[in-house]
C-alpha cells in the first residue's frame, strides 16, 4: 500500500552551511530538495507511480513527489520527481585532481612558446574509434574554436592537424609519426558501455609497444573525461566539460617546456 504522498512530520531542521554535512538545496538550506529522472521497465500506472517512490525511498529521499511521468513505449515509463535528500557529504574531505598548468591567453601561449621552446609545437587531434562526433575536437583544433576562445589553429606558435572523426587509433599514431607530433589530442564524446575507455587504454598500449608514448604529450578531452580518468589511463592530461583550446595550449606549452628543461 502506498505510504502517502507526503510525510506529514516536523521538518524543523538546522538551516546553518556547515561545509561538512552538506546537502542539496532547494529554497533553504539543507533543504534537501532535488530534482531527478529516470525510466523504469514497467507500464504506466498507480503501480508504477508507487514503484518509483519507493525507488526513491531507498535512495535516501524524504517525501518522494512523481511530478510527471509518461509512458515511452509499452512496458517502460520515464518519471520526473521530487524528494528531500537525508544524508551529507563531507565537502572539506573533497580532492579532485587536476591540470596543474597555468591557463594563459591565446598571446600569452605564443609567446611563451617562441622565448622558451623556440619552435612551433606540432599538435595532430581526432575523434577516434568509432565516435562520429567532431564538435569536440573542433572546438580545440579549429581556428575558430568555441565560445569566443579561438582554437589551436589561429595560434601562430602551433602546427594544429585535425584528423576529424572515426580515426583508429593505428592511423592517429602514423600521422603522428610522419609529421613528428610533439602532442596527441584524443576527443571522445560517445561513451556508451565504457567503449571510450576501451579506445583511450588501446592508443596508450599502442604508443607504447612502437616505443612512442614517452616521446609525445597525450591528452585527452569531452564531456565525460576527467584529468584524474585520463592520468589513470595512461594519458598525460585529461579536459572535460569548460575547457577550451586556451586549457590545451597552455597545458601542452609548459608541458613542453618542462620536459625539455627536465623538470
Amino acid at each position: 500500500m502506498s505510504e502517502g504522498l507526503y510525510n506529514t512530520s516536523a521538518k524543523d531542521f538546522d538551516q546553518t552551511l556547515d561545509l561538512t554535512k552538506i546537502k542539496p538545496y532547494g529554497d533553504t538550506m539543507n533543504d534537501g530538495k532535488t530534482q531527478l529522472s529516470f525510466t523504469l521497465p514497467v507500464p504506466a500506472g498507480d503501480e508504477a507511480i508507487e514503484a518509483a517512490k519507493q525507488l526513491l525511498r531507498q535512495m535516501g529521499f524524504d517525501n518522494p513527489q512523481v511530478v510527471f511521468h509518461k509512458e515511452l513505449t509499452e512496458g517502460f515509463t520515464f518519471f520526473n520527481c521530487y524528494g528531500s535528500y537525508t544524508k551529507t557529504i563531507d565537502y572539506t574531505k573533497i580532492h579532485v585532481p587536476k591540470v596543474s598548468s597555468v591557463k594563459w591567453g591565446m598571446d600569452e601561449t605564443d609567446e611563451f612558446i617562441k622565448e622558451h621552446i623556440g619552435r612551433k609545437i606540432v599538435v595532430v587531434g581526432a575523434s577516434t574509434g568509432s565516435d562520429a562526433h567532431t564538435v569536440g575536437i573542433d572546438a580545440i583544433m579549429n581556428m575558430k574554436g568555441f565560445a569566443g576562445r579561438f582554437g589551436l589553429e589561429r595560434y601562430s606558435m602551433f602546427e594544429a592537424i585535425n584528423m576529424g572523426s572515426q580515426v583508429p587509433n593505428e592511423e592517429l599514431i602514423a600521422k603522428g609519426i610522419e609529421v613528428n607530433a610533439d602532442a596527441l589530442l584524443v576527443s571522445q564524446t560517445v561513451t556508451q558501455k565504457d567503449v571510450h575507455i576501451k579506445n583511450m587504454v588501446e592508443l596508450v598500449e599502442m604508443l607504447e609497444a612502437e616505443g612512442l608514448r614517452d616521446k609525445v604529450i597525450l591528452c585527452a578531452g569531452g564531456p565525460r573525461i576527467s584529468h584524474e580518468l585520463a592520468k589513470e589511463l595512461g594519458y598525460d592530461a585529461g579536459f572535460g566539460m569548460n575547457t577550451y583550446a586556451d586549457d590545451v595550449a597552455s597545458f601542452i606549452a609548459q608541458e613542453m617546456e618542462k620536459r625539455k628543461n627536465n623538470k
